[in-house]
Parts: structure tokens; sequence; C-alpha cells
């Protein structure tokens, strides 16, 4: 059985008691980074305490002093109980940056972890850096590897996405089509095709013809692919890692298992 030590499940608030059922850290999905810079909050209910701090940054201008932010996010750890904060930010801005540099030690004074996303990494010596599991080149292992020794391992936290594209080839960019669960599931019934792992990627493929536009490869993760990568990054000495619970709730209890 996997280990549910150092796993973070990240949830809305209308799915945290649902996800409570699994036994893991939650990581609140109920807040984001606004205009000030400011801490704005979802509706989330009085129950949901303990766990982690989620912020995104959807929206946010980029500008503003970063301390009052912080002290807001030090505020509502306190009151909520939470023992960890995770800034999600899909974007580099300086001003949050900012943010990580004067948190992190306020935080690990108090002994709770910071995550960051990894264009983040560099602002602080404690934070923890999310290394996403997607990519479009080169081998998880060494996209691992690279990223323990910039930080060290025990500074390393795996990101987990559940991969599913389709990729027309050649695929110069690398990106590919998202697929949803459902559309994967219909084109694997349409084509039966014959399924492979890539050893490199950490994940499952498959080709196949389409008159119109040539070849296709096909990528995808389910509950098996997720777990070589969890336990891949485990066998390198990196032992935290971030799930998205709306995307792997339906094969969770394998990831598990």
């Amino acid at each position: 059985m996997l280990s549910k030590s150092n796993l973070i499940l990240a949830a809305a608030p209308t799915e945290v008691m649902s996800a409570r059922a699994y036994g893991l850290a939650l990581a609140h999905m109920a807040y984001r980074v606004g205009g000030g810079p400011h801490l704005f909050r979802a509706n989330l209910p009085v129950s949901a305490r303990g766990g982690l701090l989620l912020v995104g940054d959807a929206g946010f201008d980029g500008r503003g002093d970063p301390r009052p932010f912080c002290q807001e996010v030090l505020r509502e750890c306190s009151a909520r109980g939470y023992t960890g904060v995770v800034f999600d930010f899909d974007r580099h801005f300086p001003v949050l940056g900012r943010a990580v540099a004067e948190l992190a030690p306020l935080l690990a004074r108090r002994g709770w972890p910071l995550y960051v996303s990894e264009p983040y990494g560099r602002y602080s010596e404690t934070a923890k850096v999310l290394i996403p599991t997607a990519l479009s080149g080169g081998t998880l292992r060494g996209r691992l590897e690279e990223a323990a020794a910039q930080y060290g391992a025990g500074r390393v936290a795996l990101a987990v996405e559940r991969v599913a594209a389709d990729f027309f080839l050649p695929a110069p960019s690398g990106q590919g089509h998202p697929l949803s669960q459902e559309e994967l599931k219909a084109l694997m019934d349409e084509r039966e095709p014959a399924v492979f792992f890539s050893n490199e990627l950490c994940a499952h493929y498959f080709t196949y013809m389409n008159r119109q536009n040539g070849a296709h490869f096909v990528l995808f993760d389910d509950a098996a692919s997720i777990r070589k990568k969890l336990y891949l990054a485990r066998s390198l000495d990196i032992s935290d890692a971030l799930l998205p619970y709306p995307a792997v709730a339906d094969i969770l209890r394998d990831i598990l298992a």
C-alpha cells in the first residue's frame, strides 16, 4: 500500500467533505490573491479546518505591497487551524516573489511548510518547490533529479497532473489537445488501440491514424501510472506530493491502494 504520509489533496470548498474520506491532508482551494494584493476567500464551510491554505493567482494584476497579504495569510491560517500554505501561482510576478521571501521564514518559525510553483523557488531557501509531472519531452526521472540537484530533494514536491492529451504528429511545440476523461474513453472505445507504457514519461500512450490529419499520439495517466510517478519520486527521496482531487477523484482509491 502506498504510504499516505506527505500526500496532500487539493480540494475545492464543495469537495471538502468527500475528499476528507481518504485520510489525506487537504489543501483548501478556496483562496486567491487579488488587488492590493489581498487574500480573497470563496465560501468555505465552517467545518473546513486544518490542512493547508492554497492560494491561486487568477485575475491578479501583479501590483502592490505584499506585506498586508502576508499578514492576512498568517491570520487565516491561525483562524482556520491551517498548518501550511500552497502558493499555486501560474504566472510570475515580482511582488509575489517578495511575498514568498517574506512569508517563508515566518511559516518556517512555526514549523509550517510553504509550497510554491517552480518560478518562485528562487525566492526562498526553505520553500518546497512544486515540480509538475506532465512532460512534453525528456524523462520524469531526469526532471526530478535536476530539481533535486538544484533545490535539494527535501525541498522538492511532486505536483501530480493527470494527463490526457492527443498530439498531432509531428508535434514540434510539444503541446497536445487536452482530452476529457469521457473523450479519452470514447476514443479508446472507437479505436481499440494497443496501449503501451512510457518509462521515460511515466505515462501510458497509444497511436492511431486519422484520414484528415494523419498520425496521432495519445498520452494519458491512470491510477497505475500516477502510482509509478509517486514511487519514482520517493525512490529519489522526494516524499511530498500534491494531488488535485477534482482530476483524480474517480481513481484515488486505486492510487492509494
